[in-house]
């Protein structure tokens, strides 16, 4: 005669494995904050409600081999982060964490006045765009406190040049009744280092804004190796 089988046994054994791990991921989170975690912790939170029926340790590993850290993982295109094989929720959970870092940091700079608080511009401008794979230019747009009233994309080009129009930002500054500017984009290959093509572009930006009153405070170049500033490097 076959022996009974015990139901709690049963129950154990169809438990999966991984849900105790996500159990205690989570209390460690709750208890110690995100700095006790390593970033393939992070983004097994992150795709915990996404895959809820598979371990995605391996999975956060994974992406994270790909992409190189976890700001690159959840800034990387949504297209290429289906041909890694995620799912369409997956893809959203991702991408909806990089919305709320982007907006919070916006929110910090829109709190005070861009030069009281120019770290939290660099972080904003990095979170927005330093992990794009194609160039991007964007200016904030500033009032006569500094503060931001308009932030703006103005072009997206290829991997490597974008082109922009001083006279189209100027004009479109006067639209915002704008008296100031900071210039930002970014350059995909990691790099921040500025071009010549940047500092010249940077200078015929500043001559036709200043004839009109309206000042270019700096030109920032973000990328996934750190920033530069043109102003502090005293480019224009």
């Amino acid at each position: 005669m076959a022996a009974k089988r015990n139901p709690v046994e049963d129950s154990s054994a169809e438990t999966p494995h991984y849900h105790g791990h996500r159990e205690r991921l989570r209390a460690r989170f709750m208890e110690a904050g995100a700095q006790a975690l390593a970033d393939y912790e992070m983004l097994e939170l992150v795709l915990f409600r996404a895959v809820p029926r598979r371990d995605v340790k391996p999975l956060a590993k994974d992406l994270l081999r790909r992409f190189g850290s976890f700001a690159e993982v959840i800034s990387a295109p949504a297209d290429r982060l289906r041909e890694e094989g995620l799912g369409e929720a997956a893809v959203i959970e991702l991408k909806v964490v990089q919305a709320a870092a982007q907006r919070l940091a916006r929110g910090e700079v829109k709190k005070r006045t861009a030069l009281s608080s120019w770290t939290a511009v660099i972080d904003y401008v990095r979170a927005a765009q330093a992990f794009a794979e194609k160039e991007q230019f964007r200016i904030l747009f500033l009032d006569k406190k500094n503060q931001v009233i308009a932030d703006e994309v103005q072009q997206q080009g290829t991997v490597d040049h974008t082109p922009v129009y001083p006279r189209e930002v100027v004009k479109r500054a006067l639209e915002l009744s704008a008296t100031a500017l900071i210039l930002v984009h970014n350059h995909p290959s990691g790099d921040p280092t500025p071009s010549q093509a940047d500092v010249e572009m940077t200078r015929q930006v500043a001559q036709v804004a200043r004839t009109l009153g309206i000042q270019v405070l700096d030109h920032v170049i973000v990328g996934k190796d750190g920033h530069a500033s043109l102003k502090g490097l005293k480019l224009f």
